[in-house]
């Protein structure tokens, strides 16, 4: 059998890798967006690079929403045809879905290894399991059990209203309304979101914000003599833990809350110290309930590829994609 492939589609980067039939991943490599033109030509890149037999399967999680044959990335231009991209690439079976129902299907198979606990609580067995990340955008994932396997909810939640949970956070949403005509979790909750959080913390307080990249705004270092840099690392965890606590009160997701995407993995201890947790709980009459949801952030490298696996062993009726 020869091997199928696997991609993680972000705004930034491809991340490419070869599934074998005992479901092992192999040769993951990485393809920086704006060095291909469209998503054939980094495929294309990656299939020679790896010097693997042609792929007759394919399954990609793309950071957009599927909802046709036509698919354009939310934060970058590439666009494509899954049924045209298929037939280009010859491939007997192409699956597209978004990348965090990949991250969702991904979570049940994760192990102690793949992650880190924030707070306490036990996961209860056969219950939702939900899933969010902030990285480029938002994404958002959830699965739940069915007497077949789990099943993966898609959706766009990182495009909710974001909501202000005290004083400091309703004045820095209301200078960004200002600026754009919704402010989206994904405002807050992004790279791009610590810089409109930390450009906006500056403002309130009269002082003028240097031109951090999100990298610096997360740098200790920086934090240590940027106090609105800090100030901004420290809202966004605190936010997130808002928006994560209402998608766990959403969905019942008393199987555990998982944090993915590039920025909270590589925060470390700053996170584990921050807000998130309490704010995760303040939910007034339920938080008992909350306090017994275990909330993680995921340390696997590359979460999509198990859960794309996950996709492709299942039966094609239950699958997304064409």
């Amino acid at each position: 059998m020869a091997p199928r492939l696997i991609g993680d589609i972000g705004a930034t980067n491809a991340r490419f890798a070869l599934a074998d039939a005992e479901g092992r991943i192999e040769d993951p490599r990485v393809f920086a967006d704006d060095d291909y033109s469209d998503i054939e030509t980094a495929i294309e890149a990656y299939l020679v690079a790896s010097r693997a037999a042609a792929p007759q399967e394919a399954a990609l999680a793309v950071a957009s929403p599927i909802t046709g044959d036509l698919v354009t990335l939310t934060n970058h231009p590439w666009t494509f045809s899954i049924s045209r991209l298929k037939q280009r690439l010859g491939l007997a079976r192409l699956l597209v879905v978004n990348d965090f129902t990949a991250n969702a299907l991904a979570m049940p198979r994760l192990g102690p290894s793949d992650r880190i606990p924030v707070g306490g609580g036990e996961p209860v067995a056969d219950t939702p399991i939900a899933v969010l990340g902030p990285g480029s955008g938002l994404g958002m994932g959830a699965v739940v059990p069915t007497p077949t396997g789990w099943m993966a909810l898609p959706g766009e939640g990182g495009h909710q209203t974001m909501p202000a949970a005290d004083a400091r956070e309703a004045a820095v949403l209301d200078q960004l309304r200002r600026r754009f005509d919704h402010v989206s979790a994904e405002r807050v909750l992004s790279g791009q979101g610590l810089v409109n959080l930390y450009q906006t913390l500056a403002g309130l307080d009269g002082a003028l914000a240097a031109p951090l990249t999100p990298a610096q705004i997360t740098d200790r270092v920086i934090g240590e003599s940027d106090r609105h840099a800090r100030d901004a690392v420290a809202m966004f965890c605190a936010m997130l833990g808002t928006i994560a606590g209402s998608l766990a009160l959403t969905l019942g997701a008393r199987g555990g809350v998982y944090i993915a995407g590039g920025i909270v993995p590589r925060l470390g201890p700053t996170f584990v110290a921050s807000d998130f947790r309490a704010r995760f709980e303040a939910m007034g009459r339920f938080r008992t309930y909350l306090a017994a949801i275990p909330t993680y952030v995921v340390t696997h490298p590359t979460p999509a590829f198990p859960g794309l696996v996950a996709l492709l062993e299942q039966a094609p009726a239950e699958t997304a994609g064409h």
